[in-house]
């Protein structure tokens, strides 16, 4: 491969080939879909997985919710680690001990073994896979190349969820056994993530000045300074509803299913509102908030989910209405998603000093990514102790999320107003 040739010793992404520059932004972008499926496969497969592991909505659940402790602890000494470490070390790594801990969980294990390879992966897929997400796509191109470089990202990552996510959901419907099933499609994932992981090793470079030796392992006075920056709790806490409305979302899948639509069409189903309605909703939605700000783009997408979450609730649960529901579900999807794709935007509208930015963003990970903690075993134990009937209290709860959003996002455009207003006035000055 002879892109390869300019790529040896310590580069920049002067020294690279086109094709090889490009090879390594799918590279990333298709891994950063790929590496999570394990993870949340419930979100697509959930009565299938629900029956290969012999557990309940509350299991299941609680299950996510110990990959998002796992994550949450991660997320802040994840951005140290990038610093700290080669890309191609933390990227090959990441990828394949999360492939290993994959053919664990295709032995369908105990619950409690199951809990421990969840935690497992939080380690592999934040603590050391985390931080070459963004970082190895920036080293490939210029500052001002990044914002194009990272949207195409965004659709190669939607178009790679789509393509494996039909693949798997083929895998499922040809094999009617669901423990079997699933055991396959784990084991086509952890061979499919261990070889991004050989393709890693070969083929990402040493990157000159990608190790930082002087960054702090943790700096008190940025993370006070990030907190008292105005607006940035407000934009901490939007993008914390934003994320418990995305992952509400997930829960569609088995109320379509308790609409008695068919297995497969609901699997096909929440492929398409998991990746494929992001290949439109997030270029959409982007364009949209790059005229009238990302604040108001979101704001719109949470009264556009509260408008269809109150038709859920209304909507009879009636079989005769399933290709409805299946309709409605795609259109919440699209907010959702969208919304979800730009939800850290607001903090670029606050002027934040670029020197505590990353903080200002390790912080809203944190806070935002809280909702894997709880909301999976919450919902999970309401169906199990509501059944068919704890779908409209579901989506009582997402349209409260909703509102505490909006208000949230209110609060952001203050800030935003202020920080302009001060702007001007010292301008005038």
């Amino acid at each position: 491969m002879s892109f390869l040739a300019k790529s040896k010793g310590e580069v920049t992404y002067k020294d690279l080939s086109g094709l090889h520059k490009w090879f390594l932004i799918i590279l990333i972008s298709m891994g950063s879909s790929i590496i999570y499926t394990p993870m949340y496969l419930k979100n697509v497969f959930y009565e299938p997985l629900m029956q290969a592991l012999g557990c309940t909505n509350a299991d299941l659940g609680a299950l996510v919710s110990c990959y998002g402790i796992a994550a949450l602890i991660c997320y802040l000494p994840s951005g140290i680690v990038a610093d700290k470490f080669r890309m191609r070390t933390l990227a090959w790594v990441g990828f394949v001990g999360t492939a290993i801990l994959t053919f664990i969980y295709a032995t369908l294990p105990s619950l409690f073994m199951c809990y421990v390879l969840f935690i497992g992966m939080g380690i592999t897929s934040i603590l050391i896979w985390w931080g070459t997400r963004f970082k190895v796509i920036r080293l490939c191109c210029e500052e001002n190349e990044y914002p194009a470089r990272i949207g195409v990202s965004y659709s190669i990552y939607g178009v790679a969820g789509l393509v494996i996510g039909l693949i798997n959901a083929a895998i499922v419907a040809a094999i009617p056994v669901p423990a079997q099933g699933v055991q396959a499609l784990l084991i086509f994932l952890g061979v499919l993530i261990a070889l991004l992981g050989v393709l890693s090793f070969i083929l990402i470079p040493d990157f000159k000045g990608e190790i930082n030796k002087d960054s702090k392992l943790f700096s008190l006075a940025d993370a006070l300074e990030a907190v008292k920056t105005p607006g940035v709790i407000w934009a901490c806490l939007a993008y914390f509803a934003v994320y418990c409305v995305y992952q509400g979302a997930t829960y569609t899948t088995p109320y379509l299913t308790a609409m008695g639509a068919d297995p497969n069409m609901v699997n096909v189903a929440g492929l398409i509102r998991t990746y494929g309605i992001g290949l439109l909703a997030g270029p959409v939605l982007g364009v949209i908030a790059a005229r009238i700000k990302s604040t108001k783009t979101i704001l719109g997408c949470f009264v556009m989910a509260i408008v269809v979450l109150g038709v859920f609730i209304v909507l009879p649960q009636d079989t005769n209405l399933a290709m409805v529901a299946l309709a409605l579900v795609v259109v919440f999807g699209f907010f959702t998603y969208g919304a979800f794709s730009i939800g850290s935007s607001p903090l670029s509208e606050l002027g934040i000093p670029m020197r505590i930015f990353g903080t200002a963003s390790g912080l809203l990970s944190v806070i935002g990514f809280v909702p894997d903690v709880f909301i999976h075993t919450w919902y999970g134990s309401m169906i199990d102790a509501s059944g068919t009937a704890a779908y409209d209290m579901i989506f009582g709860f997402e349209i409260m999320f909703a509102v505490f959003g909006i208000v949230m996002l209110i609060m952001c455009l203050r800030t935003v107003k202020k920080h302009a207003a001060a702007n001007t006035a010292n301008a005038e000055n």
